[in-house]
């Protein structure tokens, strides 16, 4: 799996499944250095091999080498283009089980020697554990493990000690710019939270261009400035999405961090159809899409819309935040906000 972590995320649920039917496998992941750097250290992987793709052809011939001094009984390739094909023969797996004809783009099924059955498209989590059916293992139950790592925690319990208010994270950044949001209704968002809910807001992300342009924004127009932890690196982004009582994001991989962790999330979606890249199986009913009709003849739209982020209000989000507030309080029986 070479792409991003929100893919990286969803593949986790499928290692489990393998480890919980045979103990004794041992799981080689080939990964991109963001994406190894969030899984590694998980106790059901047992190897990462990196792929850096700045490196170009030198990069797949180093990765030649590193594959030609193992063996494998079985590999599952899980991404579909033709790149990722070349590493898929490069394993020399006698299984190499792929994605059907119709789902491999780039003639990607011309690598594998299985494949599995064809299937309309579903939610990029569903179609990882298809994966699984061919080798006649369950996926449930559905299990992560993402952390935080025990010597994670006291860094943890040191953030939560800073706030005198439950956290809420704000993911104001993603890898592509269709998918972000106006600056300044993320700042009136952080005022809201502070002021009306009595939420910390925290920044959370990396610090790309477009992340730090945002952030500075967000700073310049929100009364009191929420906390920046931007660039804080994925093992500790975990701790944060784990600590924080809610988590406000786009439609990027740390949405899907926060299910994997269990944490409520306010997904902003427009670009994708959020029943293809939205939370899985979680905090559905905390979706803000503006995204339009998600089917049609009863098939899931895998199209892309490049301009409707901006139809989402400052009242869309807040309402959410409002419906999320009413289920924490019967959760918990508290009349008192």
């Amino acid at each position: 799996m070479l792409s991003a972590v929100g893919d990286a995320v969803h593949v986790l649920p499928v290692i489990n499944a393998l480890e919980r039917h045979d103990p004794s496998i041992h799981v080689t992941w080939v990964l991109q250095p963001g994406a190894a750097a969030l899984v590694a250290g998980h106790p059901a992987v047992d190897e990462i091999i990196v792929l850096d793709r700045r490196r170009g052809r030198r990069a797949f011939l180093d990765m030649r080498r590193e594959l030609a001094a193992r063996r494998f009984d079985l590999t599952l390739a899980l991404q579909d283009y033709f790149k990722a094909g070349i590493i898929t023969a490069l394993t020399r797996a006698p299984v190499r089980l792929g994605y059907d004809r119709a789902r491999a783009r780039d003639l990607n099924w011309i690598f594998t020697n299985r494949q599995i059955p064809a299937s309309a498209p579903a939610h990029i989590q569903d179609e990882y554990l298809e994966f699984l059916h061919p080798l006649g293992i369950s996926p449930e139950p559905i299990e992560w493990r993402l952390g935080p790592w025990e010597p994670e925690l006291e860094w943890q319990r040191e953030l939560a000690a800073r706030f005198d208010r439950p956290i809420a994270s704000l993911v104001i950044g993603s890898s592509r710019r269709e998918k972000d949001w106006i600056a300044e209704r993320w700042a009136s968002v952080a005022n809201a939270l502070y002021a009306d809910f009595g939420l910390q807001p925290v920044l959370v992300g990396g610090r790309s261009p477009r992340e730090v342009e945002t952030e500075q924004a967000i700073m310049a127009q929100a009364n009191p400035a929420p906390i920046s932890l931007l660039n804080s690196g994925l093992r500790r982004l975990v701790s944060i999405l784990d600590a924080s009582a809610l988590v406000i994001s786009l439609d990027t991989g740390p949405l899907h961090m926060a299910v994997a962790l269990q944490r409520p999330v306010i997904s902003l979606i427009g670009f994708s159809n959020p029943l293809r890249t939205g939370p899985y199986r979680a905090s559905r009913d905390l979706i803000v899409s503006t995204y339009g009709p998600t089917s049609s003849g009863g098939r899931l739209l895998t199209t892309r819309h490049r301009d409707r982020m901006s139809r989402i209000t400052v009242g869309d989000v807040l309402e959410k935040v409002e419906l999320w507030m009413r289920e924490r309080k019967t959760e918990s029986g508290d009349g008192s906000r």
